[in-house]
């Protein structure tokens, strides 16, 4: 029994040792093949899945791609009328979602489908074009599609939609519509066309557009704006190449306000650069209107009475001679108490739509190239260099009025002082240098006044060039007497700027400061306007001074500006730059001087001061007549100052006379001088009264 039972218990000996045999090699067996699939799922992660993997991750980089913003409108004073509006017009885009390029990769691997694939629809677009466009347009060819869907990225990077064409009409707008899972990623995108009044109302003051891509190659302003894009978080603030922005103007100058924001689609980009869907659109946001100062009905008439009287000049004789180079014409009528511009013209204009793309032909700025500038504010080349004068003229005698004031607050004589004319003045070593009156007149006895009324150059330049020389000569600094010259002028807004809200202003060329001439023959010359060129805006703000006495108004375009709700944004209120203070004797002389004969005023009804101005100047081996004219109205409560230059129109009564009486009359019908319009239906500068259209 003992036997048998030693062999039972070594036989389950033995099995159990099978069995955990058998167990510990299932246990390993188990673990390889289980490492063995980790391993190989992470080699198939890693060397099959992953690029797919990779190229998924980056799919979830976005890109916002802007819509062009709505540009808002610039209204005249009354807010009726538009000088500058957006209407809406629908254009075709496309977003390439291939690379068509000829990139090295392609060529690498050729698909020889794809450059058919997009050449079929470039085709199939100019023949849907061909079919349903205008018949009286240019058909655009699918060479020219081809270009314009840039497929080797030259102009645009891979997401951007391109534009195929613009200003679709009903009918293609439905056909793509309709047909829009034929063309991939093509689409109809509402956009904005920039219009200019055709009137051709103050168009260098309204400015004009060009494209974002072509202003940032000019102007700092847009360099600027490139270089902070990278870091902007407002992606509504983004600027496209091909967005239309301010070049010049209030376009220019109101450029953030115009504009608006742009809005954006966010597009998922794979690791080509290329599109894949749109996750969301955000839609542009219109801009602000702008309201001018500028009055059309007043504009309009200024602009046609500078044209009418530069025909005139051609064909009628004026002291024995007609005038055929006055060509252009310039004049600036401001408020006196606001700083309010109701005109600005520089003649001869243009029509501001040639820049309606924001790109203008070859032929048509060759025709506009002279003319396209603001001259009321810039020194404008005629476009004969050496031949004719540029559009900032010396001042001549509507400087004596200041002459005056500046021999009064110096003391170089009295309100009660007598000079007596004898027709010229002498200056210089053995007094070798001669200034005569014009045409020679000797005016005997006159007070300051009188002297301003006769325009006499001998009072000017005995009574306050050799006097003010005189008075500093002691002084170490030979030139002294020129800086308090220079200092007086530019408290009246003379050689600096006038603070109006355009861009490019020239601050004029001061002749005094020049050197090569002695401190007396500077002081002689400049007393009686021969030494320093003005434009015509400053002309204006230097009128409203003495109109004033003493205030430096700013003046401006703008009086506000407004949401797309009509809610006020901004209102610019009148503004003095400086004051200067003299004795009211001074002020009184002065303006009771401004009495000059002006027979293009005949029968005006109000009480007005004015002074005419013939300033000459030597153009290559000639002598230049320009006509100058600066007046106020009323005398007494002064409403409205004008400046107008006429380069070579002769004697300022004569040719700019005529162009300031129409303007005078004009804003005497719309506003009226006495605060009274004296057309029913006018309309009125409170700025309250200006509606929403």
């Amino acid at each position: 029994m003992r036997k048998i039972d030693n062999e039972q218990g070594t036989d389950n000996g033995t099995s159990d040792r099978k069995r955990f045999s058998f167990r510990i090699n299932l246990f390993f067996f188990s673990s390889f093949i289980i490492f063995t699939v980790i391993i190989v799922r992470l080699a198939i992660l890693q060397f099959v899945d992953g690029p797919q993997l990779k190229q998924q991750e980056a799919s979830n980089v976005t890109k916002n791609v802007p819509l062009t913003p709505i540009r808002g409108t610039i209204y005249d004073s009354t807010g009726q009328n538009r000088l500058a509006y957006s209407t809406p017009v629908q254009s075709l885009y496309i977003t390439l979602s291939k690379n068509y390029s000829d990139s090295v990769e392609e060529k690498r691997k050729p698909d020889k489908k794809l450059l058919p694939e997009l050449e079929n629809m470039t085709q199939k677009l100019a023949n849907r074009f061909a079919e349903y466009g205008d018949k009286n347009e240019p058909k655009m060819t699918a060479e020219q599609i081809m270009d314009a869907m840039d497929r080797n990225y030259q102009r645009l990077s891979g997401f951007t939609p391109r534009l195929i064409k613009t200003n679709l009409n009903k009918e293609e707008v439905a056909y793509f519509m309709q047909h829009k899972s034929e063309f991939p990623g093509l689409d109809v995108v509402e956009e904005t066309v920039r219009h200019y009044d055709p009137d051709t109302v103050a168009v260098q003051t309204v400015g004009y557009i060009k494209s974002y891509k072509s202003a940032r190659e000019t102007l700092d302003k847009y360099k600027n704006i490139q270089k902070s894009m990278s870091a902007e978080n407002d992606p509504g603030l983004i600027y496209m190449d091909n967005e239309s922005v301010g070049f010049d103007g209030l376009e220019y100058q109101y450029q953030e306000q115009l504009r608006g924001k742009n809005g954006y689609k966010t597009v998922p980009i794979d690791p080509r650069n290329m599109p894949e869907g749109v996750d969301s659109v955000t839609p542009p946001q219109k801009g602000d209107n702008v309201y001018s100062t500028i009055n059309k009905e007043i504009q309009v008439k200024t602009e046609n009475a500078i044209m009418d009287q530069l025909r005139w000049l051609h064909t009628h004789a004026v002291s024995g001679r007609t005038h055929p180079y006055a060509k252009t014409g310039f004049a600036v009528a401001m408020e006196v108490d606001t700083g309010n511009v109701v005109a600005m013209a520089s003649m001869p204009d243009y029509d501001a739509n040639y820049w309606q793309t924001g790109t203008i032909s070859k032929d048509k700025y060759e025709e506009i190239k002279h003319v396209y500038q603001n001259a009321t504010i810039k020194n404008v080349g005629s476009g004969q260099s050496g031949q004719h004068p540029d559009s900032t003229v010396l001042l001549g005698s509507t400087i004596k009025p200041l002459s005056v004031l500046i021999g009064l607050e110096e003391g170089l004589f009295t309100t009660n002082t007598y000079y007596q004319d004898t027709g010229a003045a002498y200056f210089g070593r053995n007094n070798s240098s001669r200034v005569r009156n014009s045409s020679g007149h000797v005016y005997g006895s006159m007070d300051p006044a009188t002297a301003i009324r006769h325009s006499s150059n001998a009072f000017m330049v005995d009574m306050v060039g050799k006097r003010l020389y005189k008075k500093y000569s002691n002084n170490a600094k030979e030139d002294q007497g020129v800086n308090v010259w220079d200092r007086y002028m530019k408290e009246f807004g003379l050689g600096v700027s006038t603070g109006v809200d355009l861009p490019g202003e020239f601050k004029g060329l001061l002749e005094y400061t020049d050197k090569g001439e002695s401190a007396l023959s500077k002081l002689a010359y400049a007393s009686f306007g021969q030494q320093g060129k003005y434009t015509p805006m400053q002309l204006a703000q230097y009128t409203t001074m003495i109109a004033t006495k003493g205030k430096r108004m700013e003046p401006h375009l703008v009086s506000q500006i407004k949401d797309t709700n009509g809610n006020v944004v901004q209102t610019i209120k009148p503004k003095v730059l400086n004051e200067v203070k003299f004795p009211d004797a001074y002020w009184n002389e002065v303006i009771r001087g401004m009495a000059t004969d002006v027979s293009a005023f005949n029968g005006f009804p109000y009480d007005f001061a004015r002074k005419t101005g013939t300033s000459q100047q030597s153009v290559g081996r000639e002598l230049k007549d320009n006509g100058v004219f600066i007046a106020f109205a009323p005398r007494q409560n002064p409403k409205l100052a004008v400046a107008v230059v006429i380069p070579e129109g002769g004697f300022g009564a004569w040719s700019a006379g005529p162009v300031a009486r129409k303007i005078f009359d004009a804003y005497d019908e719309v506003y009226g001088l006495d605060g009274v319009p004296k057309k029913k239906d006018a309309t009125t500068t409170d700025p309250n009264a200006i509606k929403q259209p």
